[in-house]
């Protein structure tokens, strides 16, 4: 399936170490014709760390869609009734707001974005990154995993034996994910082997 023309909300949360697989993902799905509605969450928005400011994060999020994220819940709401979405992605998904999806609870504007789209039977594109996944967050990414539709981009343990609960998904097979979520399929295999 081509996306051309494809809207794709872009939902982007604080697993920071994550950014540079992601970013050349949201790239790939503009150069592929796909409009990218980029929503931040407020980790995103508003955390310096290691791998870079949050100022310059969003002035890229903005230079790679031609989009300022979406910044607040009152913002993303619309994407439901008004400015319906084709498809959502979350990419990187940490723990923190997988736990929080699993749990119906829409507190950020990405869950907001998320939530308005499955209410109009949209797909869902998770793709996670979390030290946690294999740990008390197993309960939630499984109960995502059996959630009408949720889509994973398919993922493995990054450092089994440094960090034995984390997994993360290959972010280039994003936009693969997303063409066979359009078409309510998941891409398979779901769990790969990462290197």
């Amino acid at each position: 399936m081509s996306l051309k023309g494809k809207k794709i909300g872009f939902g982007i949360t604080g697993s920071h170490c994550t950014y540079e697989e992601v970013f050349p993902q949201i790239e790939k799905l503009v150069e592929l014709g796909a409009e990218v509605v980029p929503v931040a969450s407020y980790t995103v928005q508003t955390t310096d760390t290691k791998f870079g400011k949050a100022k310059d994060h969003m002035e890229k999020i903005k230079k790679l869609t031609g989009r300022d994220p979406i910044t607040t819940i009152v913002d993303a709401e619309p994407l439901g009734p008004q400015e319906p979405l084709d498809c959502m992605v979350l990419a990187p998904l940490t723990g923190n707001s997988m736990s929080r999806l699993a749990n119906a609870i829409s507190d950020s504007p990405v869950l907001m974005a998320t939530k308005a789209t499955m209410r109009n039977g949209n797909p869902i594109v998770l793709a996670i990154s979390t030290n946690d996944a294999l740990g008390l967050n197993g309960v939630n990414l499984m109960r995502l995993m059996s959630t009408k539709l949720m889509y994973f981009v398919p993922y493995g343990q990054d450092d089994p034996i440094k960090k034995p609960n984390s997994l993360v998904a290959d972010m280039t097979l994003i936009p693969k994910t997303i063409e066979h979520a359009l078409e309510f399929k998941q891409l398979q295999p779901v769990i790969i082997e990462r290197k």
